[in-house]
């Protein structure tokens, strides 16, 4: 099969672009071969790699990444690593009470395996720390989203604490919003110092990365997979393909997945005068009561404090975006910041940029063995970081055949569904897209 076409990502790499220069990993040339390959450096892909490495300890393991490292869709999150339901399309994030309890399950072991690897590679809190999330919410719609969450919460026996207008403005420094739903479970991570600092463990403990090596073609010959990149090949008995959406242009789940880009902004750092008219906590992540409102977080620590603002969304099943959406979009992130922090407004923003997520249209991941000895662990349905993290683990346990009750539950999920014809699909996501937003009101 031949991959002609890269997906882009629009604007900088704005998390990457806050740290000191970053390790540099080679890119493929010759021939080479390997036990394993695993093509995707991301959540899904490091992930992979190592669980291969802890069930499989004296096999090569091969990872090859199309950018640099953590310039892709790893790098452009808004690091929220979620450990409960969070399903966009549903109106408060909930679904039944036995799917989402296995969803969960998944979300917290991925989670651990993340804090793992974080302890293991002596990353430090600014790249992945335990402290949960905040919906908030600015109109009485949204506070009414957070009460039936909390309500279905309460019904799976987990733990969360509704917050007032008052406790929402001691977080955050701004009275814009009505209220908030705060949850203890996700971890807060600094995506491109965790996915940089994952690399760099990974290649100390002997797994092989190649940056900037794009894999343009996949073959079976001989009992191997062979990938091609323009400057070299990689043979390997087995693949496990970690790309997410970028799954279809390799061939796969053709028609069954919705690819979306995300826009985000984030302002240059705030001086002392302006930190302390802001107020509020230093760090906090404040996702919107209404799945298609504005994200929020703010962060203090290397790149000094900043607020980032993510709200908007397109449908693209090209995976092309032009960088002309994301100044189209600044308007919205410009006008959420100053309805939120009006005593900030001399604060500009000093990146702005998009980012890919897939979903299906059952909200079920594309995972499995998909040919013989080559395994997906694509299509995070919007929690990359979550998803994407035990879409790996799994991948690699069934890859080895090593059972699990986890790998259980992932096998239990149905495929994705197929999409309807494309003009009825393109009309359809975008009908829905274009609505949500505006129902979401103020809380976009």
């Amino acid at each position: 099969m031949k991959i002609r076409d890269l997906p882009n990502d629009p604007g900088p790499a704005a998390w990457n672009a806050l740290l000191p220069p970053q390790d540099n990993y080679p890119e493929l040339s010759g021939s080479r071969n390997s036990d394993w390959l695993v093509i995707g450096a991301g959540f899904a892909g490091f992930s992979a790699a190592r669980r291969l490495q802890l069930i499989c300890p004296d096999d090569k393991i091969t990872i090859l990444e199309a950018k640099r490292i953590a310039e892709g869709p790893a790098g452009r999150n808004s690091g929220f690593m979620i450990d409960l339901p969070h399903d966009l399309s549903s109106v408060n994030y909930g679904g039944t009470t036995d799917h989402d309890r296995d969803q969960i399950q998944l979300n917290r072991a991925a989670i651990s395996f993340a804090g793992e690897m974080a302890k293991e590679f002596n990353l430090d809190a600014e790249a992945f720390v335990r402290c949960g999330k905040t919906n908030a919410a600015a109109t009485q719609r949204g506070l009414r989203h957070n009460t039936n969450y909390a309500a279905h919460l309460t019904n799976l026996g987990e733990p969360h604490e509704l917050l007032d207008e008052r406790a929402m403005k001691d977080l955050t420094g701004s009275d814009y919003y009505l209220g908030g739903l705060f949850t203890p479970g996700t971890a807060m991570i600094q995506p491109a110092k965790f996915i940089g600092g994952v690399a760099h463990g990974l290649t100390q403990l002997g797994i092989r990365l190649f940056e900037n090596s794009p894999v343009t073609a996949l073959e079976k010959a001989d009992g191997c997979w062979m990938a091609t990149t323009p400057k070299g090949k990689v043979s390997a008995p087995k693949v496990i393909l970690a790309v997410n959406g970028h799954a279809e242009s390799f061939g796969f789940f053709k028609r069954r997945l919705l690819h979306v880009y995300l826009y985000a902004s984030m302002t240059r750092a705030m001086n002392r005068s302006e930190v302390t008219r802001l107020g509020g906590a230093p760090v906090w992540g404040c996702t919107p009561a209404d799945p298609l409102g504005s994200t929020l977080r703010r962060i203090s620590g290397t790149g000094g404090d900043r607020i980032i603002v993510r709200n908007r969304v397109t449908y693209n099943p090209s995976l092309q975006v032009k960088d002309s959406r994301v100044k189209e979009f600044a308007y919205s992130h410009d006008k959420a910041f100053a309805n939120r922090f009006p005593m900030l407004r001399d604060v500009t923003m000093e990146y702005r940029w998009g980012g890919r997520l897939c979903l299906s249209w059952n909200d079920v991941p594309a995972f499995g063995e998909i040919e013989k000895n080559l395994f997906s662990a694509c299509c995070q349905n919007g929690l990359g970081t979550a998803k994407g993290t035990s879409s790996g683990i799994l991948a690699a346990e069934l890859a080895t055949g090593t059972k699990s009750g986890l790998l259980e539950i992932m096998h239990q999920q149905k495929q994705p569904r197929m999409l309807p014809p494309k003009p009825f699909s393109w009309l359809g996501v975008n009908a829905r897209m274009r609505w949500g937003e505006f129902r979401a009101g103020k809380e976009l």
